[in-house]
């Protein structure tokens, strides 16, 4: 771009200027020839002023294509009037005949000026930076000095694009120019751009601004359309940065072409139909939005929320009642308005009649009014588009009326006219300001006191050189005359606030700018401050905030998955796995629950786990614990028959003591049951295996000492050789021992690795299980493994004495018990195995119960069926003798056999 410019400016130089050979230059006085002029139009009123500021306004919105027959370089001509721009240069004039007229600023100068319009196109821009600098009134150029008066500066050139190539003209001699509306953030390069400054924030600010206001209204999907030139492509380029650093996403990024083209237009046209975005940033000027409006409203587009720059927030061009249904409800940026005094006398100031040379006068009259002016040469109306709808026709609109001179201003409603929003407007005449301000600080400089190195010198008015007065801009500080502090910084930028305004409808039917909020800006904050209870209008159909989005946000309980090739606004929600929550929207990951926590259904919370552990108040464990006080008690009502009965035969011929410590193993064990319902606490996790242990051990001990007994019996019985005596002492003294080790076993058990409770999350996720860790499997195992020592002892002892004769058969009853117990307890090892949670616990609460009952029914059902129901068998002939041939049916359950002994040949003392 910097070389095409380059060539360009060269061009124009060689259009301007031809010099003499090197030969007629020796020969004779240096001449040149003026070979032809630029077409410009503009005010130009320098006699009799010391200073004369330039300037340059887009007048016209646009430059007449070139005949390609014609080979020759021609100054192009321009069409399309522009009232804003119109506007925009009066109020340039009115500002410095305001300048003049006051005594505080310039009291001894006074200040012309030379303005031109630039038709919003940089090669007439070039022109008239090229005639500020040399002129072409003249057969020599006069460098600042084509007018006769000293050019002090220049206010403009309008667009970033303009004010680009314009300062790149201005800035090789360093001499000022103030934009008043261009805000394309590499203007504020100092060292491309030395000598260009502003009225308005650059669009970082405008760009910081924007991001701001898509933050606050939440919205993250957002389509982009700009200008093509340096002020839509870099703002746009600068605001996509500043989305994707917030994690926010460009929908779609288009371009309006710079040269109206059919097929690109419509490219624009279905990228926003088809994009799902709802609101978009339009960053571009009125003029050049006018192809792209008119599309918009003959495709029907509706449902979007336009952002606007500043350049066209408060377009009159733009904000007609017809365009309203496409574009009501826009929300923008607008510098602040300010009210001008006497700006709009000035602007009604005007007549065709006044001077028939001033074309531009004859062409707004024209071109208000829709009449021809007569006797007069300038094109009315005249436009050489393309149709924007693409019909492809030249527009060629003359009027067949002629101007009376009658036409009343008051009648118009145009934008020249309408001081109701002066921002634009007021950045120029501030502009002009700058440039007063720093000449009248320069013109007060006192000798020796001066800015200047060496010796603080001072410069002068009028021929002070363009350096010596961007001096004073660069550290330039002034209050308009509405109270607003102008400041502006080392890279001529200014700090200040932004209105926000929005599009509505009034009561007359005309689009308002209504206020509802402000962007204050320094150089240390930026502040986006929404007015409260601001009625915002939005161009949706429920007239809600438009809701625009790629993807919906991923509810709680879901995680983001970015979509592979798409951009990060646009993804899939995935729900969160087992044991995983996601608590707010929009999370990229979903959260790991503690470790006694769970995800909910909704994977939205975490909730403590559901402990399990077989309880008292459910089915089972209620069933269970009736089983085992019911067992107690039928034991316990075994022993009431007992010590009742404890006189009969059947009870006495039996070991009394032994009997009741086998009842009340027995009530241990049942009992003990009941440690394994409830929740397990480390003292009940000790106390069941030790109460089972131990009751265990005791019940089979005693059991030893009778099978003991009856294995002596036996062997008497087969030997009659020998005598065999069994003393009670002897079997108290084999069932304390068994105790006594037993409880050494779990006292050591105790000690050394006693069992804890347990929460057991292996099973599954959702639940704890609540289980007893039984410690050291060692311990563990060596005391239950005295217990099964001890029934092996007596299941093998009381086996042997089941041959015993007939009338004698409790070793029958022992051998079945043991059985019982065997079979119970052998089958227990795989069902514990297999099962899990509170089940294994009740599997084993079964086997106790299964077995402590066993061992009840086979021991002392029987002796309690004879001692309560067939009392007349409990005799001591019955129990002490053999039982008649007759009455075999009979059989006898005493432990004794003191009978039998009396027909053996050898005699066996058995003491009970």
């Amino acid at each position: 771009m910097a070389g095409r410019k380059k060539v360009l400016f060269l061009g124009l130089l060689a259009f301007l200027w031809v010099g003499l050979d090197t030969e007629s230059k020796e020969e004779e006085e240096e001449t040149c020839r003026l070979l032809g002029k630029f077409d410009l139009n503009g005010y130009v009123d320098a006699k009799n002023h010391t200073l004369v500021i330039g300037g340059m306004f887009p007048v016209h919105s646009r430059i007449i294509p070139a005949n390609k027959s014609i080979l020759e370089p021609v100054s192009a001509k321009c069409e399309g009037f522009n009232f804003r721009g119109f506007r925009w240069l009066k109020t340039m004039i009115h500002t410095l005949k305001e300048i003049n007229e006051r005594k505080d600023i310039l009291p001894n100068v006074t200040l012309g000026y030379q303005i031109f319009d630039n038709c919003f196109s940089i090669p007439k821009t070039m022109e008239a930076a090229l005639v500020f600098l040399t002129g072409q009134e003249e057969n020599k150029p006069h460098f600042r000095n084509s007018t006769g008066a000293y050019l002090a500066g220049v206010v403009g050139a309008g667009g970033s694009s303009l004010s680009i190539a314009a300062s790149r003209l201005l800035g090789l001699y360093y001499l000022p120019q103030v934009g008043y509306v261009s805000t394309s953030t590499i203007l504020s390069e100092k060292y491309l751009f030395p000598s260009y400054l502003r009225m308005v924030p650059n669009d970082d600010i405008q760009m910081t601004a924007i991001l701001n206001l898509i933050i606050h209204f939440g919205w993250v999907w957002v389509g982009t359309i700009s200008s093509d030139d340096d002020y839509g492509m870099d703002g746009m380029t600068t605001f996509s940065e500043m989305l994707k650093e917030m994690s926010y996403c460009v929908a779609f990024s288009e371009i309006i072409p710079r040269v109206y083209s059919s097929e690109k237009m419509q490219k624009v046209i279905d990228t926003i139909k088809e994009s799902t975005a709802r609101v978009i940033v339009l960053y571009a000027s009125d003029l050049d939005l006018g192809p792209l409006v008119m599309a918009i409203v003959h495709h029907n587009i509706t449902g979007r929320t336009w952002i606007a720059s500043e350049s066209w927030i408060t377009s009159a061009v733009l904000a007609k009642p017809e365009y309203f249904p496409y574009f009501g409800g826009t929300i923008g940026f607008a510098v602040p308005r300010a009210d001008i005094p006497g700006l709009k006398e000035f602007l009604y100031d005007i007549h065709p009649s006044k001077d028939p040379t001033d074309v531009l006068t004859i062409e707004f009259w024209q071109t208000a009014f829709n009449c021809t002016w007569p006797n007069s040469s300038v094109p009315y109306n005249t436009d050489h588009r393309v149709d924007v709808i693409g019909q492809g026709d030249r527009l060629q609109a003359m009027s067949d009326e002629f101007c009376t001179g009658q036409e009343k201003l008051e009648e118009l409603q145009n934008t020249y006219l309408d001081v109701s929003q002066l921002r634009i407007t007021n950045n120029v005449r501030q502009a002009v300001y700058a440039l007063a301000y720093a000449l009248d600080r320069l013109s007060r400089c006192e000798e020796g006191r001066g800015p200047y190195i060496p010796g603080n010198t001072c410069a002068y008015i009028p021929d002070f050189e363009p350096w010596q007065l961007m001096y004073y801009m660069k550290t330039l500080k002034f209050t308009t005359q509405n109270g607003r502090k102008i400041e502006i910084n080392d890279n001529g930028d200014v700090t200040g606030y932004y209105d926000i305004l929005n599009w509505q409808l009034n009561d007359d039917g005309e689009i308002a700018f209504v206020k509802v909020g402000e962007y204050t800006f320094t150089n240390s904050m930026h502040e986006l401050l929404m007015k409260k209870n601001a009625r915002i209008f939005w161009n949706t159909e429920s007239s809600e905030l438009p809701h625009s989005v790629c993807t919906e946000v991923c509810q709680p309980g879901t995680r983001k998955g970015t979509r592979q090739g798409e951009p990060i606004c646009c993804f899939d929600c995935f729900p969160c796995a087992e044991g995983y929550v996601s608590e707010e929207p929009g999370q990229k990951e979903c959260t790991e629950c503690g470790e006694d926590y769970w995800s909910n259904a909704q994977k939205n919370k975490c909730v403590l786990k559901e402990v399990e552990f077989l309880a008292y108040d459910e089915a089972l464990g209620f069933t269970l614990v009736t089983l085992s006080i019911f067992g107690a008690l039928m034991v316990m009502a075994v022993t009431l028959v007992y010590v009742t009965h404890r006189h009969t035969p059947l009870v006495s011929a039996s070991d009394l003591l032994l009997s009741f410590l086998i009842q009340a193993s027995l009530v241990i064990t049942l009992l003990s049951s009941m440690l394994f319902i409830g929740k397990p606490h480390n003292w009940s996790c000790m106390a069941r295996q030790m109460a089972l242990a131990l009751g265990f051990a005791l019940c089979l001990s005693c059991i030893l000492g009778k099978t003991t007994t009856l294995f002596l019996a036996y062997r008497i019985s087969k030997s009659k050789t020998r005598l065999l005596s069994m003393r009670p002492l002897y079997r108290k003294t084999m069932v304390l021992t068994s105790v006594l080790v037993e409880i050494g076993i779990c006292t050591a058990y105790l000690v050394w690795e006693p069992p804890r409770v347990y929460k057991n999350m292996d099973n599954q996720n959702v639940r704890i299980f609540l289980e007893c860790d039984e410690g050291s499997v060692e311990f563990l195992c060596t005391m239950f493994g005295l217990d099964v020592f001890l029934a092996l002892l007596c299941f093998l002892t009381s086996f042997v004495a089941r041959q015993l004769p007939d009338n004698y058969y409790e070793g029958k009853c022992i051998t079945f018990g043991m059985l019982v117990f065997f079979i119970v307890w052998i089958s227990f090892v795989p069902a514990y195995l297999s099962t899990k949670g509170k089940f294994k616990v009740a599997v084993e609460i079964f086997a106790i119960l299964a077995s402590s009952y066993g061992l009840l029914g086979c021991l002392f059902l029987p002796k309690c069926f004879i001692i309560l129901l067939r009392p007349q068998r409990n005799t001591a002939e019955t129990v002490g003798g053999r039982v008649p041939a007759v009455d075999r049916s009979i059989q006898l359950t005493s432990a004794s056999v003191s009978s039998e002994l009396n027909n053996t040949t050898v005699s066996t003392v058995l003491n009970d």
